[in-house]
């Protein structure tokens, strides 16, 4: 169960970064991500008010606020790197991610066996070269590797906390409504601040109304990955789940590859069959 939904994680966030890439070509960064997680709260507002969720509250709600206000950092500090450049080299380094909740599981007495170890470590290591890791060329800006590790322990950190906000499904509802609210209101801030700095909200021909179906898909996209991810660390080692969880970033390149044409480099099928292996390793082990 562990290895199915971490594997269904990676899928929707390798999906939903695919679509979010391709939306922030046409429109700021920051309206992408307030629109879309906006969409996502007011879906889940309406299931938590079906279902009753709101009769899961307690204090593990901390968790999904604590996840709601660190992601929306991380996700800017990310897109800042990428801007840097160059995304050779940030892509791959956001993979670290993985290393946080890998880290937890650790400390909190999970002992993976060899196999499983192996499957780490073969997993990881094609996750980083399915990015297309830049070996050569221009330099990379310390800011870009600094702001590219605050992503990533953002992101390994979102994982961890959206893990312990609930403990029943009702109660996941609710943990994710909660964590979307607070990620919309955090992200409007932020927008708010940018706006008044100078910085563009929406595009020169005003709201993209007709890419509504496209930043639904993600908001909703990325609340299922959340959700996912929660059930593979509730029902198995934390470790695997982070690990298959992280393999997203092969899910992007293959989305590319396949609605783009974009040519997969050499290392980059390299690293989406390493990252193959690793799974099977970690099923099976």
């Amino acid at each position: 169960m562990t290895a199915f939904f971490a594997l269904a994680t990676s899928l929707l966030w390798g999906l939903a970064d695919f679509g979010g890439g391709l939306l922030t070509r046409r429109t700021p960064a920051l309206t992408v991500v307030v629109a879309s997680q906006s969409i996502a709260a007011v879906v889940l507002g309406a299931i938590v008010l079906a279902t009753g969720g709101w009769s899961a509250a307690g204090p593990q709600l901390w968790f999904a606020v604590a996840a709601g206000l660190v992601g929306p950092v991380a996700l800017l500090s990310f897109y800042k790197a990428l801007a840097l450049g160059p995304m050779g080299v940030v892509s791959p380094l956001g993979s670290l991610a993985v290393a946080v909740p890998i880290g937890v599981g650790l400390l909190l007495g999970e002992r993976p066996g060899l196999v499983q170890i192996a499957g780490i470590a073969v997993a990881v290591a094609g996750v980083v070269l399915a990015g297309g890791p830049q070996l050569r060329g221009a330099p990379v800006q310390r800011q870009a590797i600094l702001l590219t590790l605050i992503a990533a322990a953002g992101f390994g950190t979102v994982f961890v906390l959206i893990a312990e906000a609930s403990s029943s499904v009702t109660g996941l509802f609710l943990a994710l409504f909660v964590q979307r609210v607070t990620n919309v209101v955090t992200g409007g801030a932020a927008l708010a601040v940018s706006v008044r700095h100078g910085g563009r909200a929406l595009p020169e021909g005003g709201f993209p109304w007709a890419s509504l179906p496209a930043l639904a898909f993600v908001g909703l996209a990325d609340v299922a990955a959340n959700g996912t991810y929660s059930v593979a660390a509730q029902h198995g080692p934390v470790t695997v789940a982070a690990v298959l969880a992280s393999l997203y970033p092969v899910v992007t390149a293959l989305a590319a590859r396949g609605v783009l044409r974009e040519r997969l480099r050499a290392v980059q099928a390299t690293g989406a069959a390493l990252a193959l292996v690793g799974t099977v390793l970690l099923a099976t082990g």
